[in-house]
């Protein structure tokens, strides 16, 4: 009966995932979209220090024993993004990846357009989702987290950011756009790179942001679906051109 229980729950599961695509493919018209269904991810409390483990190819994978006497202050190191507060681990851009994928198992995407379906909305702050976006030759990190910036008023962040410099942020720009009963609401911007760190990014404000009832607005029974394209800008455009 328990084998039996637990292999009906997994159907159960199996059977909600599919019903999430196929409402998130309805929702966005262009068809053969990529959809992904990402599941939400705790904040823990900041740690007030945190250590380098600058890795080489050689030693991927390998977080060196924490001092703090030893901490470097580097600042070409990128601080882990999954969740955001909860990781030690710094490293330089080249092993960002590969950090995302082995120890949080991030799902990585490839193409210029897929659509990212966070479910678990109404969880309390601060939640992170969080996937890699592969197109265009590089790897960009989305990353939608539910905070509150004012005390009992929760709101949604959203932002792209390029997991490379940013001279290399600037040739490219994102959009994110919402769909839902009519309603159609976009952002479009450059991306960030990620050494420019995410909480400057919400803290500047520049993303896409929705208080609880926008959020509601456009989500469907806990999930938000947002379509998100990546293209080159006009100015790398001419630049190649010539």
């Amino acid at each position: 009966m328990l084998f039996f229980t637990q292999c009906f729950g997994a159907v159960l599961d199996l059977i909600h995932l599919r019903f999430q695509h196929y409402k998130a493919k309805r929702v966005f018209s262009a068809a053969g979209q990529l959809v992904c269904v990402v599941n939400p991810t705790h904040s823990l409390k900041y740690a007030p220090t945190r250590c380098a483990a600058v890795q080489t190819s050689a030693e991927q994978g390998v977080l060196p024993p924490c001092h703090h006497h030893e901490a470097v202050h580097d600042p070409q190191l990128v601080p882990c993004m999954c969740p955001l507060f909860s990781c030690p681990w710094e490293g330089h851009l080249e092993v960002v990846v590969s950090h995302l994928r082995q120890t949080h198992h991030i799902n990585i995407l490839q193409g210029a357009e897929i659509v990212f379906l966070a479910t678990d909305m109404h969880l309390p702050a601060p939640t992170d989702w969080i996937i890699m976006h592969s197109c265009l030759g590089h790897q960009f990190l989305l990353v939608l987290r539910k905070q509150e910036k004012y005390e009992g008023h929760p709101q949604f962040f959203a932002t792209m950011m390029l997991i490379g410099t940013p001279t290399q942020a600037d040739n490219f720009t994102y959009r994110l756009e919402l769909n839902r009963n009519q309603r159609r609401l976009k952002w479009e911007a450059t991306p960030r790179s990620v050494l420019e760190r995410v909480d400057s990014v919400i803290s500047d404000g520049d993303c896409l942001v929705l208080n609880t009832s926008l959020a509601q607005l456009f989500s469907d029974n806990g999930s938000l679906a947002i379509g998100i394209a990546i293209t080159t800008s006009k100015v790398h455009n001419t630049e190649a051109e010539v």
